[in-house]
């Protein structure tokens, strides 16, 4: 039996999306309907906007030799951002499960070349983050 990926239903999909939403139309306020993991995608989307200014700091700190965040695709932004997030508040989640979940979330918006690259930034920039934190 195989277990159908249905993109409404996977979290980081609607974290990525509501985020977006939020980057094109700051004045709105972000709803979040009822799912099961709504408290986890309300915690990310919230405290990936209040700490908005930190990610981007680490992006500085780790990956400003790879690449300029602000010449980025704003989804591919969005992604790094939010996984970001979840490295340095979600200890409790394992970083293999963080960043898998962003990568399959990301075959949605992004080609498969950006996505191997997008596998490549988060576990270079996870590894410096859990280091620099424990």
């Amino acid at each position: 039996m195989t277990i159908q990926f249905s993109p409404q239903r996977n979290p980081r999909v609607i974290i990525i999306q509501k985020l977006y939403g939020k980057l094109y139309n700051n004045e709105e306020n972000i709803s979040f309907p009822k799912h099961r993991f709504k408290k986890f995608i309300k915690d990310i989307v919230n405290g990936t906007i209040e700490r908005e200014e930190l990610i981007n700091a680490e992006i500085d700190n780790h990956l400003n030799q790879d690449l300029k965040i602000k010449n980025m695709d704003k989804v591919f932004q969005i992604i790094i951002k939010s996984a970001i997030f979840e490295f340095l508040y979600k200890p409790n989640i394992s970083i293999k499960i963080i960043i898998n979940e962003y990568l399959k979330a990301s075959n949605f918006f992004i080609d498969d070349s950006q996505t191997k690259y997008l596998n490549a930034l988060l576990d270079k920039i996870s590894k410096k983050i859990r280091i620099s934190n424990e």
